[in-house]
């Protein structure tokens, strides 16, 4: 009987957890200690849009990276491709093919539409290291105008996307959107994130050896 009433309680007990959203553990469903369950993804520091930065620590890079955007993407797109692969030579291997794109581009056909091909993996690459929700120029800025956001308010992706690779192609899709109507704010909102996450490749700290004073000594007294 009392094997029964222990049983009738820990399934009352499951039943709560399933029914709210938690484990036995006391862990929520969405924890990402739990086994099996997908890792939340996180959002942009900045929006797209927030092309000044904000005011904290890194306002000054902030600054620099909206001067590179607006005066020399290739620069820009090529100091964040190297943070990105942090190999040698991926500065040139990146910014020489973006200058000879973007001067074909403005030469030929009057403005940049070359140069977002070769540069949107980039940002599916920065996406996916840093597990990043994918955002999109043409959805609201709250939220940083993310594809979770919009299904969040209105479900209209999760009916549409049947899988997570439909859901890859169609986040690679909005990279690839991103760059090619909004290509200085998109590489803006790349340099931002990725100043904040990744330390420059040439950066080397150089460990210090810090000598501690011995401690106060006493001699004891002999009886």
């Amino acid at each position: 009987m009392a094997t029964t009433e222990a049983k009738s309680a820990a399934a009352g007990q499951g039943g709560s957890a399933a029914e709210h959203g938690w484990t036995t553990d006391g862990l929520p469903l969405g924890h990402g200690s739990v086994v099996g369950e997908p890792m939340g993804r996180a959002q942009w520091d900045s929006g797209i849009c927030d092309c000044l930065g904000r005011n904290d620590e890194f306002c000054s890079s902030d600054l620099e990276v909206c001067l590179l955007g607006s005066v020399a993407p290739c620069v820009l797109y090529g100091s964040n491709a190297e943070r990105l692969g942090s190999s040698p030579g991926t500065f040139a291997n990146h910014c020489l093919p973006y200058t000879g794109l973007y001067l074909i581009g403005n030469s030929v056909f009057g403005w940049n539409c070359l140069a977002p091909w070769f540069s949107y993996p980039n940002r599916t690459a920065m996406r996916r290291r840093f597990n990043l929700e994918a955002s999109c120029c043409f959805w609201g800025l709250d939220e940083q105008g993310s594809c979770e956001a919009v299904n969040r308010s209105c479900g209209c992706i999760g009916s549409c996307i049947e899988d997570e690779f439909q859901l890859e192609q169609c986040e690679t899709a909005c990279d690839f959107s991103t760059h090619v109507f909004c290509h200085p704010c998109a590489l803006c909102q790349e340099g931002r994130e990725i100043r904040r996450r990744v330390p420059h490749p040439g950066f080397k700290p150089q460990p210090m050896l810090v000598m501690l004073p011995p401690g106060y000594q006493t001699m004891a007294r002999q009886p």
